[in-house]
């Protein structure tokens, strides 16, 4: 019969000699979550936080378990898995670290007095600030899938995490649609470098915040001065969405803190939903300074990558998805990390409320507002293949490097509306479908076909024919 307390201590002595053999991160992923329920004869019963991990500890640690339970309880030693109802557990931190937001430390700022600009025998005063880095813990290495559509954003951004500021990724610029983790992975460097270099003074603010900011010191405080002194003493700047720095007095201001921030060897991420080409209404200095260091693109996940988020995901919440439907979602969803997990959480969230396992026709119910009607959608082959109808050509001429008049508008066209009727298309993946053209090509074929338009009422003829039968297609 079970003794008081035995089955605790039994499992505290498994897992002192557990801890010896495995791997100190691993033991803390995947031991730290098993709770002793009770000890009746040779039989310890553990609670564990799902199926999936029940099974990940039978197929990596089966061995060390054994040896262990053998050790502490004798050769006829049982382990029996209970799994933990999800209504009564909350989502699993596995596998990010601690959740514990980090801080940094307080720095000092010179600061002139509000009536404007010191005389010059008015020194400035000391003020000393509290700098919130404002990353979210779970935005971390551990929590993000890799795969081929972010393998090199996020090596960048590991070695920047190592070495901030040393290294040719200075500035790096994470640029790609929405919700494909450009946010992610920029906030994954600076937990880590936190974590590394907790001396440094990292910060996190979106382009739409740092114009804000910028407003409010200009035209309400008139402390323009305290603003910028302010910004020169992060050592880490990880500015989301640069593209909303449309003004051109931020973008001066901003322009001073990144050259300030680079000549002294401080690290700059940047994220855009646009290369930096595409940022037409940015100064060429500041384009300029942003391909100084290294400019990636993030694309849509694989099918691999999809069904990895998703089990991962789900395990990390402790809900028992079932494979057919996990599958599902991945090959109906399609274009990006957050609609994808948009979709597993209603999914996991119906499966919660009802007490059970989700089937593949429920999912398809839940996801259907999501998704939309996916064979409907327009992509570049079926935008080149409508042009080359259109113009009697076959889709090889139109990809061959040929500069015969009638076949560079027909792929002027096509890269034109490929840009203007595909949601988040980047010039980049258009260029590269269309026969490996590079990101200036793409601008330059789009803004030809729009002066074009402007001008030749023949040519417009064309162009418009083309698109409306697209769109009616598209219907």
């Amino acid at each position: 019969m079970e003794s008081n307390g035995r089955h605790i201590e039994t499992w505290n002595n498994c897992l002192r000699f557990i801890s010896q053999v495995v791997e100190p991160r691993q033991f803390e992923i995947w031991f730290s979550k098993i709770t002793p329920v009770s000890l009746q004869d040779s039989t310890l019963t553990v609670e564990v936080p799902s199926q999936f991990f029940c099974e990940y500890l039978e197929s990596a640690f089966l061995d060390v378990i054994k040896a262990a339970l053998k050790k502490e309880i004798g050769t006829g030693a049982r382990l029996v898995y209970t799994i933990r109802p999800v209504r009564s557990q909350s989502a699993m931190t596995y596998p990010q670290g601690p959740g514990d937001p980090p801080t940094n430390k307080t720095i000092s700022i010179s600061t002139w007095q509000p009536s404007g600009n010191p005389g010059p025998f008015v020194f400035p005063g000391i003020t000393r600030v509290q700098v919130n880095p404002r990353l979210n813990p779970s935005y971390n290495f551990e929590n993000l899938v890799v795969g081929d559509c972010n393998r090199l954003a996020v090596n960048a951004a590991e070695n920047i995490a190592a070495n901030p500021g040393k290294t040719p990724f200075n500035p790096l610029f994470i640029f790609g649609g929405p919700g494909l983790g450009k946010t992610h992975v920029a906030q994954a460097a600076g937990l880590a470098i936190k974590k590394q270099f907790p001396e440094l003074v990292v910060l996190y603010v979106t382009g739409n915040e740092f114009k804000t900011q910028y407003m409010d010191a200009v035209y309400v405080r008139n402390k323009l001065t305290d603003f910028l002194a302010y910004y020169m003493k992060i050592d880490v700047l990880i500015v989301d969405d640069i593209q909303d720095l449309a003004s051109q007095g931020t973008q001066t201001a901003f322009f001073n803190v990144f050259n300030h921030l680079h000549q002294n060897g401080k690290q700059l991420i940047l994220t855009s939903d646009r290369p930096p080409v595409e940022l037409q209404t940015f100064e060429d200095r500041l384009l300029s300074r942003f391909k100084w260091g290294l400019s990636v693109e993030l694309e849509a996940p694989t099918y691999e990558t999809r069904l990895r988020m998703l089990r991962e995901r789900a395990f990390r919440e402790g809900v028992n998805v079932p494979d057919d439907v996990l599958e599902y979602l991945a090959t109906r969803i399609k274009t990006n990390f957050r609609e994808l997990e948009g979709a597993l959480i209603s999914v996991m969230a119906s499966s919660t409320i009802s007490h059970s396992n989700v089937t593949v026709e429920q999912a398809a119910r839940i996801t259907e507002n999501i998704v939309g009607e996916e064979e409907n959608s327009l992509t570049v082959d079926k935008i080149q293949g409508t042009v080359c109808d259109y113009f009697g050509i076959s889709r090889d001429t139109l990809l061959s490097p040929t500069r015969k008049r009638q076949v560079v508008q027909a792929r002027q066209i096509s890269m034109f509306l490929c840009r203007k009727l595909i949601e988040n298309i980047s010039l980049a993946t258009i260029g590269n479908e269309t026969g490996g053209k590079d990101h200036a090509t793409v601008l330059h074929a789009c803004n030809t076909v729009s002066d074009l338009c402007a001008t030749d009422r023949v040519f417009r003829k064309d162009v418009t024919g083309i698109e409306a039968i697209l769109v009616k297609a598209n219907h």
